[in-house]
């Protein structure tokens, strides 16, 4: 049995895809945990909401520190009782690196897929992980080499979103669906799926939007935050196009010339979709300012990291301004040249996030496989 911890959207996708991937391997695999709809389709009965442990930042999980403790309190108990052969945690290293530490002296087998991104800020956190994981899963391609210069072992297993189909959706399918006419602008508006980034970025797009009168906005929503996200679409003098489904969502990419979005992997959804962007991103001032002091990567946005270069504009914090917006998002919608510089470049990035071999998924079920078959430790 695979005790299976995912605690926001994204890493809810990945679960599910490497669920289904491991099954695919082994039908009698039995999983337990925590997870939303996408891991639940594949038969996880998540011990409480996923949605709980979706919050970000220094200032909003403060109110929720007495609820999260609880949460894990609940979940290692769970692990003590049921034993599983293998934790598998995903992302949310929040919450997972704490459980991992929790459960460390019950002597089971530990996985963490997707590295914490330690080598972007805190660096000096690094020293805490020996001894938390048996294996540590990485997406992108640069992360095995900054852990092993910290004497740890991390493997590259691919970026999931190349599985994603982000690049498959139907213009014309999605027009034809919201009654919109071939020559309507579209714009696509990425607030994010956690709780406590909606209601930060959402208020900005609104005004942003205002400004530009000719263009139809499209909001993408998470399942978590959709209905949130709905409640304050109801306010906007012009209601957007509200898309909550996958497929929905690929064709609205298909059909928008530009996009305004959190940082983080819908970056690389648009990317592979080839939307022109900019990336977008407001916190509480004070999480921002301890975020300043030690973050220490050149860009926040995953497609600009891997481009190595400021291949789409980053508007955060102070410039995350509706007029600074709204005169990115002309250019992006009304400058071809600008939008084919992006789409050249996304190519490029994305090219460095393929596995040796099979999708991600694939290669990351190899790896658990791989470590439940290994022999136990003394």
């Amino acid at each position: 049995m695979i005790f299976i911890v995912a605690g926001e959207a994204s890493g809810d996708v990945l679960g599910g895809r490497l669920m289904q991937a491991l099954l695919a391997r082994d039908p009698g695999l039995v999983f337990r945990g925590i997870g939303g709809a996408r891991m639940e389709e594949q038969g996880l009965h998540s011990l409480f909401p996923m949605r709980e442990l979706a919050v970000m930042g220094l200032v909003e999980v403060l109110p929720r520190l007495r609820a999260l403790s609880r949460r894990l309190d609940e979940t290692a108990r769970a692990i003590e009782r049921t034993r599983p052969d293998l934790v598998l945690t995903i992302d949310s290293p929040g919450f997972a690196l704490r459980l991992l530490r929790r459960i460390a002296p019950l002597g089971l087998k530990r996985l963490h897929y997707v590295a914490p991104q330690v080598w972007a800020w805190r660096e000096h956190r690094v020293r805490e992980f020996p001894g938390l994981w048996d294996r540590l899963l990485c997406l992108l391609p640069f992360e095995p080499d900054f852990f092993r210069r910290h004497g740890l072992e991390a493997r590259f297993v691919g970026h999931p979103v190349l599985q994603s189909g982000a690049e498959t959706g139907d213009a014309e399918r999605f027009r034809a669906r919201h009654g919109l006419a071939p020559e309507a602008k579209l714009l696509m508006l990425m607030p994010g799926s956690r709780r406590s980034e909606v209601p930060r970025l959402l208020p900005v797009f609104r005004r942003t939007v205002a400004l530009l009168p000719d263009v139809v906005p499209v909001v993408a929503a998470s399942p978590v935050v959709a209905e949130l996200v709905r409640r304050a679409a109801r306010r906007w003098t012009r209601p957007p196009i509200l898309v909550t489904g996958t497929q929905d969502k690929h064709d609205a990419f298909a059909a928008c010339g530009a996009a305004l979005t959190k940082s983080g992997t819908s970056t690389l959804e648009l990317a592979l979709a080839g939307v022109p962007m900019a990336v977008t991103y407001r916190v509480n001032p004070l999480t921002a300012a301890v975020a300043r002091r030690l973050i220490r990567v050149p860009h926040v946005a995953m497609i600009n990291l891997l481009a190595g270069h400021a291949l789409v504009p980053e508007l955060l914090q102070q410039d995350c301004r509706a007029d600074r917006l709204a005169t990115v998002a002309r250019r992006l919608l009304d400058e071809p040249q600008v939008a084919a510089g992006q789409r050249a470049g996304f190519a490029r990035a994305l090219e460095t996030l393929r596995p040796k071999a099979g999708t991600a998924a694939e290669a990351a079920a190899d790896e658990v496989l791989d470590l439940l078959r290994e022999t136990p430790r003394d």
